[in-house]
């Protein structure tokens, strides 16, 4: 029987999904992986749901086209308006951040109470509020969109990034308190988040466990590639490719602040307008 390797596109607005590689690395490194960045187009939480899906839609054929046989949507924006769309039109299984992120949020609370931070775009779509309601839970969500850029300038020991995120923790507590809920889950709702954790674990209120949807999403993928299993599969490391559609200094810059290593062999792509 011939030895197999899973092929895993990965694909994101930018940078952020890269903390999702980056686990599904830890978690399997024995597997290829191909990493789209759509970077000439983001940001996409101001684009509308129309556009949104095109772009993501575009993104979806050309990692197939590159032979992607499992895909993980790294991006809450396109998961939250576009993950109805990509999953209907991809010939392979795809998996979004999401719905991991609200699985794990189930398993680990004993309130049913959840706080979600995100991006506007991702919190005004209310689409973690809508998975954690399908699970039985209550969440209170809040956009908190000075964090992404504040990542990408590379602030995140910063004095102004550590205030900046205890005034985001304080209001949505607050509004926590107001509506007599109880939390003891808070749910990363953006890729960027993992790198801001520690300033966000130490502005939490005690008790509150802080949940990586990055590393959800990749548990996820690895157990349900697992469980799919239906020939032997290689065990010696893998290759990795990666696209941009932008600049690739700027990628391989950012880029491997988010994988937290060096990211080489870029091949910048025009999926159009």
């Amino acid at each position: 029987m011939s030895v197999q390797r899973w092929k895993i596109g990965v694909f994101d607005s930018g940078f952020g999904g890269l903390t999702v590689l980056r686990a599904l690395l830890r978690r399997l490194p024995e597997a290829d992986y191909l990493y789209l960045g759509d970077t000439a187009r983001l940001p996409y939480g101001s684009k509308s749901r129309e556009t949104i899906v095109r772009y993501a839609l575009s993104s979806t054929r050309f990692l197939i086209d590159q032979g992607a046989d499992f895909l993980v949507i790294a991006c809450n924006t396109a998961s939250a308006l576009a993950f109805d769309a990509i999953r209907a039109a991809s010939p392979v299984p795809v998996l979004g951040v999401i719905e991991t992120g609200a699985d794990e949020a189930r398993r680990s609370s004993r309130t049913g109470d959840i706080l979600v931070i995100g991006t506007a775009a991702t919190i005004e779509s209310h689409a973690y509020a809508a998975a954690c309601r399908e699970r039985g839970l209550r969440a209170l969500e809040k956009a908190c969109p000075l964090l992404v850029p504040l990542v990408e300038e590379g602030w995140l020991d910063h004095p102004v990034t550590r205030e900046v995120v205890r005034i985001y923790m304080d209001e949505l507590l607050g509004q926590a308190r107001q509506s007599d809920s109880h939390p003891d889950v808070l749910v990363l709702g953006c890729t960027h988040y993992p790198l801001l954790r520690p300033a966000i674990e130490a502005a939490a209120a005690a008790g509150l466990r802080v949940l990586d949807s990055a590393e959800a999403t990749a548990a996820e993928a690895v157990r349900r590639l697992k469980s799919a299993e239906s020939a032997p599969r290689s065990v010696t490391p893998g290759q990795r490719r990666f696209f941009a559609t932008d600049s690739i200094a700027k990628f391989q810059s950012l880029g491997a602040r988010f994988l937290e290593s060096p990211v080489e062999d870029i091949v910048l792509v025009d999926l159009g307008g």
